[in-house]
């Protein structure tokens, strides 16, 4: 195990408690972990990291004024980690579940959970280029009905493997 951790641990899952735990519970687990971990002997190294670790927990939860900023900052990380979890789809709470190519959803990629209308509107280059590669041929007259019949095609000239029409 290294010297120091990739990602900082929750205070209070450090110091074992629950976010809700009055002070002096907080208190009492402060002073029961540092005795476990000041008679840790045989593992000297990883006590002292514990025991390192369970005073940046307690610095961060001692006072009521520390421990305020400590949940702010906390509410913030969980915030912006659950964003970062969670694929970017602007449409797709207004599309129809599940991926019936029928009801025009793309069902994959960047835009997946978009209408092919929607993004007639946003990105008409690239649904040309999706009527044209072979992930987008189902979609194929959905495309041209919403870039106007035959539209894909002559912008996106015979090509190769295509035969002039």
């Amino acid at each position: 195990m290294s010297s120091h951790m990739a990602i900082e641990r929750d205070a209070y899952e450090v110091m074992q408690v629950h976010p809700g735990a009055h002070p002096l519970v907080v208190e009492a687990a402060y002073r029961v972990l540092a005795s476990i971990y000041q008679s840790d002997g045989d593992e000297a190294s990883a006590s002292q990291q514990r025991m390192a670790e369970l005073d940046d927990a307690y610095a961060s939860l001692r006072t009521a004024e520390r421990r305020a900023l400590y949940d702010q900052q906390r509410i913030r990380r969980e915030v912006m980690e659950a964003a970062l979890a969670t694929p970017y789809h602007p449409f797709a709470a207004q599309s129809p579940a599940g991926g019936d190519t029928g009801s025009g959803v793309v069902d994959f990629g960047r835009y997946q959970g978009w209408t092919i209308v929607q993004l007639a509107q946003h990105d008409p280059d690239y649904l040309r280029w999706l009527s044209r590669h072979s992930s987008g041929i189902r979609y194929r007259r959905q495309i041209e009905a919403a870039l106007g019949k035959g539209s894909s095609a002559n912008a996106a000239g015979p090509g190769p493997g295509r035969r002039g029409e």
